[in-house]
């Protein structure tokens, strides 16, 4: 098939280059993959690991209770379980424990008689934690993917992102560096060569949820994991699948990212997150087995199970829009309708399993990085924090310098968490605003919304075969994303809207000679004095093939419209 020059100016503009990488990206089956023990640590993990295996010791895997922390617990346990029935997992609770390894729990791990703790997606900083486990007569080994600027764990540690690590590429999620180690014990004859394939699917799943960059090596493992999917062969996640209305056939990065993940976060937002865990777990031996409060309690069929999924998210949305709208009411109050540099909101007694979203609607919808802090404790001595920010703008890096104020601080480029004293909590606005204030005196357009666009295109560039070949560039998600080209000056047709709210316009666009049907969903209210028949307009849009009742043909789905420049010149 020759490739429409249009899919390879886009990859060039991605950084995809050479024709050895342009032939990788758009295969089916691409091959970039890397030898596990390439990762610091590795050969002396699978030693560790073989050795309690051998003496029969007892094994807990300990998680975080995202759905990368969820998948990660549920590949250790399936490896794992194919070689020991001694095995046990720990999911900390979000409001009584937090993230991470903590102390209470190590301690209730070593009474379960543990021997071995393996942590996943957590544990690269926690320094204290790790000698507890070690002062107990336990051994560890830490799987993370987390950035690592404090005294890091003395211990086994396998992390890409660790000072030191040679491994070719550091975008992996939590779940990849597990399933790293899981394919270095294959490697080693330890693990049959099929548990690769049977974990593939969970490894997609949390690599998706966790926004990591769908390049490299995480391209690799989420196109044949969708494959695997897509074969239908894990019992609980089919049934999760059937409740949201979702064909294993179906499958994309898009619905896994915006339905599959968010329910299987849901239960850790609000209640617990082994919920998922039993779910995803095939090998059923090990679904009860969980050493935290909230794992324990009656088995319950995969029905039930997703069913509590459901009804958790479905809860987990309404806070959530409550919430945002609290947020937004506060923001307005204090300042009009422009807010802060940064948003730093004290919510009080929001409830912090959906603050971390909150704040992502916020930096969306004023486009600057947000901040929202709610009492972590009765009293109000203590404040949590959780934040998420835009493109230009490094979080970490904004609030790491902020260290002596914070308790407990993690996270990366584009999210965050930190514990304070309530004390502090002026002291760190401050600082916050000192450091917008200097990032804008570099930058003065560093707050200004970026246009969606990579490519401008006339409307006689557009078939329904370039949609088709776009696909080749799936999955999309975090620094692959779905294209969006710039058509200029095209003139609108006839305008009908959709939706009980009619927020939802559809109409045709002319231009070169051409007609096409485009979408515009959610939108349709805020560019009402653009929406006008006859009038010439600007657009970002993707190129979509729409399929529908049998028929196929082109649709131009309209991320952002405006009046046209060439219009507003004259």
């Amino acid at each position: 098939m020759e490739i429409n020059p249009i899919i390879l100016k886009l990859l060039n503009k991605r950084g995809v280059c050479d024709e050895a990488d342009v032939l990788e990206f758009l295969s089916p089956s691409p091959k970039r993959t890397y030898d596990p023990f390439l990762m610091k640590g590795m050969e002396e993990a699978v030693e560790l690991i073989g050795k309690h295996i051998d003496r029969g010791s007892s094994i807990c895997i300990y998680g975080d209770y995202d759905t990368d922390g969820v998948t990660s617990v549920t590949l250790m346990l399936t490896a794992l379980g194919k070689l020991s029935d001694n095995l046990t997992y720990y999911i900390p609770s979000r409001f009584g424990e937090g993230y991470g390894l903590n102390s209470e729990a190590v301690k209730k791990i070593k009474a379960a008689g543990t021997d071995l703790i393996i942590t996943v997606d957590c544990g690269s900083v926690s320094y204290d934690e790790v000698k507890l486990a070690e002062s107990l007569g336990m051994d560890v080994i830490v799987t993370d993917h987390h950035t690592v600027t404090d005294k890091q764990a003395d211990c086994i540690l396998l992390n890409p992102k660790q000072p030191g690590c040679g491994y070719p590429f550091d975008g992996l999620a939590g779940v990849g560096v597990a399933f790293k180690l899981v394919q270095a014990m294959t490697r080693r004859d330890m693990l049959p060569k099929s548990v690769i394939g049977e974990v593939l699917d969970i490894v997609a799943i949390g690599t998706i949820g966790d926004i990591v960059p769908l390049v490299d090596e995480n391209r690799t493992i989420v196109k044949f994991g969708l494959k695997e999917i897509k074969k239908g062969r894990r019992s609980g996640l089919r049934t999760l699948m059937n409740a949201v209305s979702i064909e294993p056939g179906d499958i994309n990065s898009e619905n896994i990212a915006y339905v599959i993940v968010p329910h299987l976060n849901a239960a850790g937002r609000l209640e617990d997150a082994s919920v998922g865990v039993k779910l995803l777990l095939e090998d059923t031996r090990f679904s009860e087995r969980g050493l935290s409060e909230g794992a324990k309690g009656k088995a319950c069929g995969k029905a039930e199970l997703a069913g509590k999924l459901v009804s958790c998210n479905r809860e987990r949305k309404a806070l959530q829009e409550d919430t945002f709208k609290i947020c937004t009411q506060m923001i307005e109050t204090e300042s009009g309708s422009e807010a802060a540099d940064a948003i730093l909101l004290y919510a009080g007694k929001a409830h912090e399993g959906i603050t971390g979203i909150v704040a992502g609607k916020l930096k969306d919808k004023y486009y600057r990085p947000a901040i929202i802090v709610t009492d972590a404790n009765e009293d109000g001595s203590m404040l949590k924090g959780t934040g998420r920010s835009i493109e230009g703008i490094n979080l970490y890096d904004l609030l790491k310098p902020s260290d002596e104020l914070f308790i407990k601080f993690g996270g990366h480029k584009g999210a965050c968490g930190f514990t304070m004293k309530t004390e502090n909590f002026d002291a760190f606005r401050g600082q916050i605003a000192k450091r917008m204030a200097e990032l804008k005196s570099v930058d003065s357009t560093i707050l200004e919304r970026k246009n969606p666009a990579e490519l401008a295109l006339e409307l006689g560039d557009v078939s329904l075969e370039l949609a088709r070949q776009l696909e080749m560039l799936a999955p999309f998600g975090a620094a692959n994303p779905s294209p969006v080209f710039e058509i200029d000056n095209l003139k609108l047709g006839s305008i009908s809207y959709m939706g009980a709210e009619k927020n939802h316009a559809r109409f045709n666009v002319m231009g070169s000679g051409t007609r096409c049907q485009c979408v515009l969903f959610g939108k349709a209210h805020e560019n009402e004095d653009v929406l006008r028949e006859g009038s010439l307009v600007d657009v970002a849009v993707a190129v979509e093939e729409n399929r529908w009742n049998g028929s196929c043909r082109l649709q131009l789905n309209v991320q952002e419209i405006k009046e046209s420049k060439e219009h507003i010149d004259e």
